[in-house]
């Protein structure tokens, strides 16, 4: 579902098949958790590693999302038949976990039985007969800078934030959070790209995170999800309600899209609910919520279930959105 592989030649390789290990090694110096970056320039060598992989290992299709932890560390999770949207079966959930380290320039796997190296933006795999290399590669979500449809309402184009309270304009025409339009909305179709931060050090709901409240009470999230596994408090989750079908969640510092679906609460003449409110949402264009019923969740504007605002949340973390637009439904 997402847009072509561009095979990218970054610093990278590996990849493997055994039990997660752990290392000994600490740092001398304790990190800083809320270190951020914006952009790839500055944000060092681990986020030449990071990133996703494809290749094979013997006779076997493996995809590989590396993430960093800071320090030269690394969490790698392994997939069978592909990436997440794009060949592995999540429905089967089946997948394996590995940590690798850097020491002395070379990353490499850390624990017995598994010959592995990350470098040149291939991971290099041994373990046993069999042998193989995955390539790092670089995936776009379809529906990135797409374009407003005719009648849509463009709630941020990258100059103008008058649609919003407060307007946020930030750096290079985007719009940062603690946000929210200054008009409620019923039914309609919604999209949005974000971006979360390089936060190596950080972890949980303390990586990028940010949320997306439709009708400013139900939160869909935005959170370095990179490679975690799906839950209703991690990017693409509606916090209390559902998780992702599949955590289709890019590696920090990517462009992501939101297109969401939205209908309203209905109510009698009393105001009392008869129908809750339901949404469909892709992310990075793969299906992960499905029409499901809604509660209000906390953290935005109202509980009311009545229409809202579009909310964009706070949480100290340095998410950047661009390319918002809406179409009213009768």
């Amino acid at each position: 579902m997402l847009r072509s592989w561009k095979l990218s030649v970054l610093v990278l390789g590996l990849i493997g098949l055994l039990p997660l290990a752990t290392s000994p090694v600490m740092s001398q110096e304790k990190p800083d958790p809320k270190q951020s970056f914006l952009d790839a320039k500055t944000a060092g060598t681990d986020f030449q590693v990071q990133g996703e992989y494809l290749g094979k290992v013997g006779d076997r299709t493996i995809g590989a999302q590396v993430i960093a932890r800071g320090n030269g560390k690394f969490d790698v999770v392994a997939f069978p038949g592909g990436l997440p949207g794009a060949g592995w079966d999540a429905t089967k959930n089946e997948k394996m976990k590995f940590v690798f380290e850097t020491k002395g320039g070379v990353t490499k796997a850390v624990g017995d039985g598994l010959d592995a190296t990350i470098a040149n933006g291939t991971i290099t795999v041994k373990h046993g007969e069999a042998a193989g290399e995955l390539k790092r590669l670089h995936r776009e979500s379809p529906t990135l800078a797409k374009s407003a449809p005719e009648g849509a309402t463009i709630l941020f184009n990258g100059t103008d934030v008058e649609q919003w309270a407060p307007g946020k304009l930030e750096e290079g025409g985007l719009m940062g959070v603690g946000t929210r339009t200054k008009k409620a909305f019923e039914n309609y179709t919604l999209h949005l790209e974000f971006r979360s931060p390089f936060m190596p050090h950080a972890t949980g709901q303390g990586r990028g995170n940010s949320g997306m409240y439709l009708g400013d009470q139900y939160e869909c999230q935005i959170l370095d999800s990179f490679g975690l596994e799906g839950a209703d408090n991690e990017c693409g989750g509606i916090y209390q309600n559902a998780k992702p079908k599949v955590n289709m969640c890019l590696p920090p510092l990517s462009w992501q899209t939101y297109d969401v679906d939205f209908t309203c609460a209905k109510f009698d003449a009393d105001g009392k609910v008869t129908a809750p409110a339901r949404v469909t949402i892709k992310h990075n264009g793969v299906l992960i919520h499905d029409n499901i019923e809604l509660k209000s969740t906390p953290g935005g504007g109202r509980s009311d279930q009545k229409p809202g605002a579009l909310f964009l949340q706070d949480h100290g973390d340095a998410v950047r959105f661009k390319n918002i637009w809406i179409v009213e439904k009768k």
